[in-house]
């Protein structure tokens, strides 16, 4: 069939060239292209200087019998146009430089994303936070050279292993190509997954975990970096926080207020959470008070590291800010923890519950709703959690019967000494009567 194409091929251009039409066509790769000699391609450099140059002009013409009918009907209408000096540079001799300007790249999107994204979303910080974690989602799966089509965008969804971050993967770029109008079917992608195993570390596991960093200054090598040597005592610092307070890691880095943490004044030991972070301002409260002192957590030597760490970066710019937090999850993973920063939160929140914070107050502190706290931190009771709530709510109950009978006992005694009381002023009176 090939040769039979070619063979035809040779009969075309022979019966172009007897017209005299300045185009042959030619076959490349399974496809036939016009070939000719015309006027400077916009972009292009005119290196002769004559202001015209030879072409292949592709039309995704494919190359069988009857491709090459159409492709013979196409050269002779470009013949005209050359004849009559009336050719001119559109999308249909671009071609697929055409499409690749109408057609942008997810990096040249990307560059826009913020842009456009807020032309129809209110400029906040909670909408601030959620486009940060749209584009860098966006960012991180997509290949930024690819065009911004929804094949190529679905694709990327489609490589992704994790069943979690394909899910919030896919959340990312539904929100990019709406911002840009790509239309494209998600759909497949957009069922939170049912499993989403978390290690939610127990009182006994987090005081361990806040000694494996002295660990791990035992155990590291000699050779350390003189200007790093003691950097792992801030991270333990962010790590006994994230304990106490059930903070989110940005939440410790975003403009702290170092000098009402180690203010006197601060009898309630709070940390103030600034109002540029994701659900604004609030006062923390520390669920275990004593873990501030065990964990030594207004030691000015970390606060002072804290300082110089949030001065290096740009603390508006939420990469930057990022930056630190994946710092944390970096320590976490190189003493050997086997719980992520944000598991610690999800513990703060299982422990105000079975110690009988109202779900309100717990709720509040975290700087979430009620229904988050309920729908989202509860899910993570383990078997184990569940018993020791149990356990206790028990305990608490015998100890409320424990009360009652000995308030009884007490009453009973009670009215014994009064009858005491009484004989005695009988007899008394019996006495001296």
């Amino acid at each position: 069939m090939k040769t039979k194409v070619l063979l035809e091929l040779e009969k075309v251009n022979l019966r172009l060239k007897s017209a005299k039409t300045k185009v042959t066509i030619r076959e490349s790769n399974g496809s036939l292209q016009l070939r000719a000699t015309l006027p400077i391609k916009p972009g292009d450099k005119d290196k002769n200087g004559t202001g015209r140059k030879q072409y292949n002009l592709s039309l995704n013409i494919p190359a069988n019998l009857d491709g090459l009918k159409t492709a013979e009907e196409e050269a002779y209408e470009l013949g005209k146009l050359i004849a009559r000096k009336s050719f001119e540079w559109n999308d249909k001799y671009l071609g697929n430089e055409a499409i690749r300007k109408q057609v942008k790249t997810i990096g040249e999107l990307l560059e826009k994303f913020e842009d456009e994204y807020f032309k129809t979303h209110q400029r906040t910080t909670k909408s601030q936070h959620t486009f940060f974690y749209y584009f860098s989602r966006t960012k991180r799966f997509t290949n930024h050279q690819d065009l911004a089509t929804p094949e190529n965008l679905r694709n990327s969804i489609a490589k992704i292993d994790k069943e979690w971050s394909r899910y919030n993967a896919a959340r990312a770029i539904a929100a990019f190509c709406q911002a840009f109008k790509i239309d494209i079917d998600l759909s497949q992608y957009s069922k939170m997954p049912e499993n989403n195993s978390r290690n939610i570390p127990t009182d006994a596991e987090i005081f361990a975990g806040f000694n494996k960093f002295e660990d791990y200054l035992n155990n590291r090598g000699n050779q350390v970096n003189e200007n790093v040597r003691d950097s792992w005592q801030l991270w333990r610092w962010a790590y006994g926080m994230l304990a106490v307070f059930g903070l989110r890691p940005r939440e410790l880095f975003t403009n702290p207020d170092i000098d009402w943490w180690l203010s006197s004044e601060n009898v309630d030991l709070t940390w103030k959470v600034h109002k540029d972070c994701k659900t604004g301002e609030r006062q923390a409260l520390p669920l275990y008070k004593q873990w501030i002192s065990e964990f030594d957590l207004k030691n000015p030597k970390y606060l002072e590291m804290l300082s110089t760490a949030i001065n290096k970066k740009d603390n508006s710019n939420h990469a930057e800010i990022t930056a630190l937090t994946q710092r944390v999850s970096w320590w976490f993973r190189k003493i050997g923890l086997d719980f992520k920063p944000y598991d610690l939160r999800h513990a703060w929140a299982i422990r105000a519950h079975i110690l009988g914070i109202p779900i309100k107050a717990a709720a509040d502190n975290l700087g979430h709703s009620v229904q988050v706290h309920t729908q989202t931190y509860q899910r993570w009771f383990s078997l184990d959690m569940r018993k020791l709530a149990i356990n206790q709510a028990l305990s608490k109950r015998d100890e409320v019967e424990v009360i009652k009978e000995e308030n009884v006992k007490l009453r009973m005694e009670n009215e014994r000494l009064k009858l005491e009381i009484e004989k005695l002023k009988i007899e008394v009176v019996y006495k001296y009567s």
